[in-house]
């Protein structure tokens, strides 16, 4: 008998294969689209040792951290790792209908931003991996965000050769990439370090309106004659009058961060189809017995 097994081999397909027993929250495409800090894990965060040496600020261009051979350089700006640059430049309108200009301030007199880790770093990583690169620093620390010079060398900064660590854990046994991220670049807790503690509070702020939310929002939605729908937010105490209470955090409505953190098992409803389950149910109703 033939064995018909797909196995996946490749670091791409390991990372997507879902393994009998794990639900499907256990997959990466599964956590909430945003680089912010979900419900699940803080993906910023396994950017932050990307070179070895130093650690960056997991939403900023900073170091916040180094080794003894680099503790200079903690308090200053990354801005080009190899030829990526790391920040970019913020025009946009200052009133409505006025055209596009250099956005300053007295924060930042440069107009400049730090952008997100996976768009800056991840070409760094495909293309520098376990190299040593160029990285072009401030030469002082600097609180408030820096552009780059015009040209080098300037005083105002310094370039440092620094390594690109590789992502994920090398096999003791073959010496081949494994599907788990290294533990240099995130170690025990790392993942998880800038989420909400209790989890309530991220769990309660994070609706449709503010990023894709991973629990239920509208629910028990009907059709009306006039065309639009009605129905209950998750949160709503009462069910009846059936209305979408807009999230207000003060509304005796809807259930308070407080009422999540001392009684959130009993305050919380099921869904299932986007209905309410029904507090019981008889096991005669469902057809199987079940």
């Amino acid at each position: 008998m033939s064995d018909d097994r797909i196995d996946p081999m490749n670091l791409t397909a390991q990372l997507h294969y879902n393994a009998a027993g794990n639900p499907p929250s256990t997959l990466p495409e599964s956590a909430i689209s945003n680089a912010f800090p979900g419900l699940e894990f803080d993906i910023r965060n396994i950017w932050r040792r990307l070179l070895v040496g130093i650690e960056l600020h997991e939403s900023d261009n900073y170091v916040v951290g180094a080794d003894q051979e680099h503790e200079r350089l903690v308090g200053r700006r990354l801005l080009t790792v190899g030829d990526h640059d790391v920040i970019g430049d913020l025009f946009g309108p200052t009133r409505p209908g006025s055209g596009s200009s250099r956005l300053t301030s007295a924060d930042n007199p440069d107009g400049v931003t730090m952008l997100e880790w996976s768009n800056s770093l991840a070409d760094v990583l495909a293309d520098h991996v376990g190299r040593t690169v160029p990285c072009l620093f401030t030469s002082e620390p600097a609180p408030k965000p820096v552009g780059k010079p015009p040209e080098l060398p300037d005083p105002r900064f310094e370039v440092v050769q620094l390594e690109v660590r590789a992502l994920f854990a090398k096999s003791g046994a073959t010496g081949g990439r494994l599907p788990v991220i290294a533990e240099e670049m995130a170690g025990p807790g790392d993942l998880t370090r800038g989420l909400c503690s209790p989890w309530q509070n991220d769990y309660r702020e994070c609706a449709c309106y503010y990023w894709a939310a991973s629990r239920p929002d509208y629910v028990n939605v009907e059709d009306t004659a006039a065309g639009t729908t009605t129905g209950n937010h998750w949160f709503a105490k009462d069910r009846e009058p059936r209305e979408y209470v807009l999230d207000n955090r003060f509304d005796s409505r809807l259930v308070s961060y407080d009422e999540l953190f001392q009684d959130w098992q009993g305050r919380l409803r099921f869904i299932v189809g986007g209905n309410d389950v029904p507090d019981h149910v008889d096991p005669e109703s469902t057809g199987d017995g079940r």
